[in-house]
């Protein structure tokens, strides 16, 4: 068992995610939410019309229906633009109006309510085009803004084959309080996952903040507690430019020797690794230091661990977000022990299959979800 942090980062944060649904519908939040819409709301003012006029001419009676006509203009609102909104509006005045369809020969006033309410559509769905069109440029916008603070992470770097697993709690980012990176540097390659105070947007800054000091430090700092200190500095300064801000963080550092044969450990109050050797997955036994933020110089720098890696060993880093994601009966997941039924696959596949076992375990996150397999040569 690893020795428990003085401190641990683990936030309570609302759970704003709706139901398990599929992977896309968590990360999207479903078509009343900003996705576009499903086929059958494209089809059911199109198919709405043509039924009317299929059962008015097929019927020998006059059909007392036309009030159904009524709701097409609105409807054709929801995923059609103004000029499809006023052909279909037009239609429906068309089919009142024709007698073939013998709607029971509409007045006047019928003609204007129904003539009314399609006018009215056309303008809303000319301001709702244009309102998705503005969410759309925006979306894009924050989408490449989060991915330029934490960028795709590459198959490989130098000798460490790299896959990871990043899925923000707050519904519609791609970036919350959870950050990883594997960087390649003159000493050698190093990673990092951390977990930072707070959560979702409010987040994000102090995420940047860090990812830079690490990229930084990689370049500079001859070793994993080296870049720990730097971390912690860097949060350090930004807490005491801002009243009360108390940053603090959870991370955890390797820095991989030139082979691979080895890795140096640093845990800041974050979950350790776990080793996936030979069918067994054991959380390495690494001291936990203090989380970043509360000035390591003053408690002392952590205590590194170095391990010695094995061809086919593989390092799982996981956020708290797995760690002490909770299922019924406020049962903790058992990573360690699914771990051990999923240690053939390929860890791409292990990631992904580590997050559906999640769900299923839990019913929905409602903490940042973070997972790193990193695979020596």
């Amino acid at each position: 068992m690893r020795a428990a942090p003085p401190r641990r980062a683990s936030h309570s944060r609302t759970e704003d995610r709706g139901g398990v649904g599929t992977e896309r519908e968590v990360e999207q939040g479903g078509w009343l939410r900003g996705a576009p819409p499903p086929g059958w709301v494209r089809v059911l003012p199109v198919a709405l019309l043509a039924g009317v006029c299929a059962a008015t001419l097929a019927s020998p009676e006059p059909l007392d229906i036309g009030f159904l006509l009524g709701a097409i203009p609105p409807l054709a609102v929801l995923s059609y633009g103004p000029a499809a909104t006023a052909v279909l509006g037009g239609l429906v005045v068309a089919v009142l109006v024709v007698p073939a369809f013998r709607l029971d020969d509409p007045g006047n006033a019928d003609l204007l309510t129904v003539g009314f309410v399609a006018a009215l559509s056309v303008g809303v769905s000319f301001v709702r085009s244009h309102r998705d069109a503005q969410l759309v440029t925006e979306r894009a916008v924050a989408e490449a803004a989060q991915r330029a603070v934490v960028p795709p992470l590459p198959a490989r770097v130098g000798p460490v084959g790299c896959a990871g697993l990043y899925r923000a709690a707050q519904r519609g980012t791609l970036v919350g309080g959870d950050f990883f990176d594997v960087r390649r540097g003159p000493h050698g390659v190093r990673a990092v996952m951390g977990d930072v105070q707070g959560h979702g947007l409010a987040a994000v800054a102090t995420v940047a903040s860090l990812l830079g000091a690490f990229r930084e430090a990689v370049l500079d700092e001859p070793d994993p507690e080296s870049v720990a200190a730097r971390l912690d500095r860097r949060l350090v300064v930004d807490s005491a430019e801002v009243p009360h801000a108390e940053l603090f963080a959870t991370a955890v550092l390797l820095d991989f020797a030139a082979d691979a044969r080895s890795v140096r450990i640093v845990v800041c109050g974050h979950p350790a690794p776990v080793l996936l050797r030979e069918g067994r997955a054991v959380e390495l036994e690494v001291t936990a230091g203090m989380p970043l933020g509360l000035g390591l110089g003053d408690a002392g720098s952590p205590a590194g661990l170095t391990v010695p890696l094995l061809g086919g060993d593989r390092l799982f880093l996981a956020s708290d977000g797995v760690t002490e994601a909770r299922g019924a009966g406020g049962v903790f997941y058992p990573l360690t022990e699914r771990l051990t039924g999923f240690m053939d696959l390929e860890p791409a596949v292990l990631v992904e299959r580590v997050w559906r076992d999640l769900l299923g375990h839990c019913g929905t996150a409602v903490d940042d979800v973070t997972m790193l397999v990193l695979s020596p040569a």
